[in-house]
Parts: C-alpha cells; sequence; structure tokens
C-alpha cells in the first residue's frame, strides 16, 4: 500500500506529431515504495525524457484509451484537438485519482481557453497553462481536482470586459481638475 501523496511523477503534453508543447517532471522523494525501484530515476536527462515521450507517444497516438501501463508508468491521458495530455504515477499509484486530476486540468483549460483548447491556443497562452497546472498539482501532490477552482483562481481580468463610462459630467469634472492644475502652476511662477 503507498501511503505517501506523492502520485503524480510527470504531466506532458504532446502535440499530434509527438512533439513536445509542455513537460513537467516531478523529482522523486528519494523513498522507494515496498521495494519498487522508483520509477522517474530513468527520466532525469532530456535526451532519456524525449525518448520516452518518443515511446509513449507511439503507443497512444490513436484515440480511444484514456489509461496504458508504459515502462513502468501509469499514464493517463486524453486527446484533444491536436495536442495529447498525460498524467504520468508510479505503476502501483490510484489511476482514478490521475484521471480525476487530468480530466480537471484540461476542463480548466477548456474554460480558461473558451473551447478553444488547441496547440496555438496553449503556446500563446503558455502562463496560463502553466499556472494551471501549477494549481492542479504542486510538486508532484495533486491539490486540486475542480476545474472551475482552478479556472478562478489562474483568470486574470481581461482588459475588454471594464467598461469605463464617458459623460459630459467626466469630461468637465477632468476640465475642472485640470484648470485648477494649471492656475496653480500658473500661480507659482
Amino acid at each position: 500500500m503507498n501511503l505517501t501523496l506523492y502520485t503524480v511523477n510527470a504531466f506532458i503534453i504532446l502535440d499530434t506529431d509527438g512533439h513536445r508543447v509542455l513537460a513537467k517532471y516531478y523529482p522523486s522523494k528519494g523513498q522507494s515504495h515496498l521495494g519498487v525501484a522508483d520509477p522517474n530515476k530513468s527520466l532525469q536527462t532530456l535526451k532519456e525524457q524525449r525518448a520516452f515521450e518518443k515511446g509513449l507517444f507511439a503507443k497512444t497516438k490513436k484515440p480511444g484509451g484514456d489509461i496504458i501501463l508504459y515502462d513502468g508508468h501509469l499514464a493517463v491521458y486524453r486527446h484533444s484537438l491536436d495536442l495529447i495530455f498525460y498524467m504520468l504515477g508510479g505503476p502501483s499509484e490510484n489511476e482514478l485519482m490521475l484521471h480525476s486530476a487530468l480530466s480537471a486540468f484540461s476542463d480548466a483549460m477548456s474554460l480558461l481557453l473558451r473551447n478553444q483548447v488547441e496547440k496555438r491556443a496553449v503556446i500563446e497562452n503558455l502562463d496560463c497553462v502553466i499556472l494551471c497546472l501549477d494549481e492542479t498539482i504542486d510538486d508532484g501532490i495533486i491539490v486540486e481536482t475542480d476545474p472551475t477552482t482552478i479556472a478562478s483562481r489562474v483568470s486574470r481580468p481581461r482588459a475588454d470586459t471594464t467598461e469605463i463610462v464617458i459623460n459630459e459630467q467626466t469630461i468637465m469634472s477632468a476640465y475642472q481638475t485640470v484648470k485648477e492644475k494649471m492656475q496653480q502652476r500658473i500661480g507659482q511662477f
């Protein structure tokens, strides 16, 4: 039985050609579970990570599945338009929890990107994507699984939603303020 909170080993977004869009590998905390070797030991270098991602993509590029055990990692994945989201955990992790975290992340991304979860939108809003990931997973620990809560913590107010009401009274008020400041300046000389 695994009694640790560290459930996520990595989060990866690949495009439909197998190229990395975003990858975040969480370091293990140096403990093996019940004599099982740490699966993240083999994913320390960029070369090893790319090779792992290439093999994972080869196994999951066709839509239809949502979970696979690959190279000692439990991979839960979800296809979007031209992206594939992966949440990786150890072989003994709770796949329902990983699936819940992945669903929360992808639903929050759908809310934030206004249902346009595609490669171009993800790259243009990479800051929001990373903040969304950080609100879902903190150092390998799943901290939130509610997509609306994640999206509300990440979303920023849009400049086009703030309304500036300009009417005759605000223009006159601005004119009076400028007039008073000019009179003060002229009076100083």
